[in-house]
């Protein structure tokens, strides 16, 4: 899926202009400038950084990472981001060095994370966040299958889709498509107050993170 992403970064952001996405991506660019405004931000897979010169509009402080080289190339040069840092870091265990923020993001990566690596995904998250940390999740709407139908789903319940880039390539990429039950269930040990917003083409899902309690054996 890196090599995808990495071939696919010179013309990644074709997909915020498709003109029947148009309204939703202006809803969730005010939303992030909103939530997120004034706490120090940890972005998970900015890719080429559309988002992330959003969220750097208000945010205190910005640190966007990504697995792939040629995404964060472009992210760089996005307007607004010139206090943002930016850094490759694998969302399965982001380094301690990162620090410790009071808001994160993540948008169009939950549908890449296989099923059994969710709870991976949100440890790796959640050690980089403090108690009360705003958590905003983005992903597409199962809308986009319309244009990318699944092909395939695994003895896990991963599902895929083939997609063809500009230079005559095919791949066989990860897209899961969770429900608001799914979603609600994943982050019910540590999330409060959360909630969740269906748009056409895609669904926010916004929590304030808590250190889960465990109850003693025998309770």
């Amino acid at each position: 899926m890196q090599t995808y992403y990495a071939t696919r970064a010179p013309y990644y952001d074709e997909v915020y202009l498709k003109p029947e996405r148009r309204e939703d991506i202006a809803f969730i660019s005010a939303y992030l400038a909103q939530r997120l405004h004034g706490r120090r931000v940890l972005e998970v897979a900015c890719g080429t950084g559309y988002w992330t010169q959003h969220i750097a509009k208000t945010a205190t402080f910005v640190h966007a990472t990504d697995a792939t080289h040629e995404p964060l190339a472009f992210a760089k040069h996005r307007p607004g981001t010139q206090d943002t840092q930016f850094s490759l870091a694998d969302a399965y265990s982001l380094p301690e060095h990162l620090g410790q923020f009071d808001g994160a993001f993540a948008g169009l990566w939950f549908s890449h994370v296989p099923i059994g690596d969710r709870e991976a995904f949100f440890h790796s998250l959640h050690a980089r966040l403090t108690p009360g940390a705003r958590v905003i999740l983005i992903d597409n709407s199962q809308v986009q299958c319309l244009e990318h139908p699944i092909i395939e789903r695994d003895a896990d319940g991963n599902t895929y889709q083939m997609r063809s880039l500009k230079d005559g390539s095919v791949h066989r990429v990860l897209k899961i498509f969770p429900t608001e039950t799914e979603l609600s269930a994943l982050i019910a040990p540590f999330a409060a107050n959360h909630t969740y917003t269906p748009l056409q083409n895609f669904w926010l899902l916004e929590y304030e993170f808590h250190t889960p309690r465990f109850r003693p054996a025998g309770r």
